[in-house]
């Protein structure tokens, strides 16, 4: 008898929190207070939003978190943790999860709570529900199916290709790839695929 369908919810899916775009944003800066509104949208339409407020004026920064799941409203607060760079340049930046109490750069939105990855039972990534067969597949033709992607991250709006007349490390590496996607023929994977 064939194992049932388990349709498993993806980390890949789910809202995230992370730290790097928070600081990017300027929400991690030194003694403030500052509220805004974070939109996570897919395909061009709005899939959710929150608001949040960032303290890093007292001894234990935190961020509170304020939004609606299926109209019950959720306002809670989560500590903020930073650490000495191991490069010795500054501090490096981590939400301190309520529900595990481990550290961690992105907290995921699966039962309406923002929390670690761990604290989710049968949550999965993508790539851990391909077949055996998939992922050789996915291994051998890899860049074949990623190919689209490399051409928009060359064709971004601030990309650097060239610097002081010579090609970036990242051009180069990128180019490589697509040369590479460029040379697989599709028929290889249908017929691999067929078998």
């Amino acid at each position: 008898m064939p194992k049932p369908h388990t349709f498993p919810t993806l980390y890949d899916e789910v809202l995230q929190l992370n730290i790097t775009r928070l600081k990017k944003w300027g929400y991690l800066d030194d003694n403030q207070v500052k509220t805004g509104t974070i939109t996570w949208s897919r395909n061009g339409s709005k899939t959710g939003s929150i608001s949040i407020k960032v303290n890093t004026l007292y001894h234990t920064p935190q961020i509170e978190l304020n939004y609606s799941f299926r109209d019950e409203p959720r306002r809670y607060k989560l500590d903020l943790v930073s650490l000495p760079s191991n490069l010795g340049k500054g501090e490096i930046w981590y939400f301190l999860c309520p529900h595990t109490g481990k550290r961690c750069r992105i907290l995921y939105s699966v039962d309406g709570y923002f929390f670690h990855r761990s604290a989710f039972k049968g949550v999965m990534y993508e790539k851990q529900t391909f077949s055996k067969k998939w992922r050789q597949i996915e291994c051998v033709f890899g860049a074949y199916f990623d190919c689209e992607k490399y051409y928009r991250q060359i064709h971004a709006k601030h990309f650097t290709k060239y610097y002081k007349g010579k090609p970036t490390k990242k051009y180069l590496k990128l180019m490589a790839k697509i040369e590479e996607a460029d040379r697989i023929d599709g028929r290889q994977i249908e017929r691999l695929l067929m078998s």
